[in-house]
């Protein structure tokens, strides 16, 4: 394979690693510019919790939350992620956010191994933008879809790949964008080692044995990151907590 943006050591894949709520946990404590023994008094708990919380997916009581929440001045909702089932970015944006690029190594490392991102495609009614569960092969963007679906259409083009997160609770998160040439992968061998790589059958279901790949001439990222909250309603001055 020729080589591409994402050459060199191997993108790491997923580690053992905090949960959601302790990542939010964290990040509104870091915010709010204080200590785990400070949370901890006000939450009623040992600062050794505190840590446990943040650095282990755990499941907590609701009593807990409910005093961790009004200790960090948000809600459970907030810390629990009760909002994904509504479309990202409707948090309002932090107070004085920071935009920042994205070096290579953190584009390897967020696009990881495997997940959902998005693909263009140019279709007969128009430009169109589709969701596929991918994993990183060998430096390549991979996907399976199905022969006739509107992904299979990416291939022999030049192609746009986006991944994103975004945390509307912290009001932050971040983008890659990966350009390159897709083609589909039709040699037994190379077909063979896709499917033992895959974490997963696409999560449409169906009968998707096409593979394609994409190998990138362009990565780039971007990242919002929140150092304060929202504007006081007073205006300027100290964020609000």
């Amino acid at each position: 394979m020729s080589e591409n943006p994402l050459r060199g050591p191997a993108a790491p894949g997923p580690k053992g690693r905090a949960g959601d709520i302790g990542r939010r946990v964290a990040a509104r404590r870091k915010q709010l510019g204080l200590t785990r023994e400070e949370i901890a008094a006000r939450a009623g708990c040992a600062p050794t919790y505190i840590q446990y919380v943040e650095e282990r997916a755990a499941t907590h009581d609701i009593s807990f939350l409910l005093r961790l929440a009004e200790a960090l001045k948000t809600t459970v909702m907030e810390l629990t992620g009760g909002t994904v089932d509504l479309p990202p970015g409707i948090g309002k944006a932090p107070y004085h956010p920071e935009f920042v690029e994205l070096d290579i190594d953190e584009c390897r490392s967020l696009l990881g191994t495997h997940g959902v991102g998005r693909v263009s495609v140019n279709t007969s009614q128009g430009p169109a933008i589709l969701p596929v569960n991918y994993f990183i092969s060998e430096g390549e963007v991979a996907f399976r879809t199905a022969p006739h679906a509107l992904p299979a259409a990416a291939a022999g083009h030049e192609t746009a790949f986006e991944v994103d997160h975004v945390d509307d609770a912290l009001s932050q998160g971040w983008s890659v964008l990966v350009v390159g040439e897709a083609r589909t992968v039709t040699a037994p061998d190379a077909v063979r080692r896709l499917e033992e790589q895959a974490y997963s059958t696409p999560w449409a279901g169906g009968d998707r044995d096409l593979w394609v790949v994409i190998t990138p001439a362009r990565v780039t990222g971007r990242r919002i990151i929140a150092r304060q909250t929202h504007v006081p309603p007073s205006g300027e001055g100290s964020a609000q907590e």
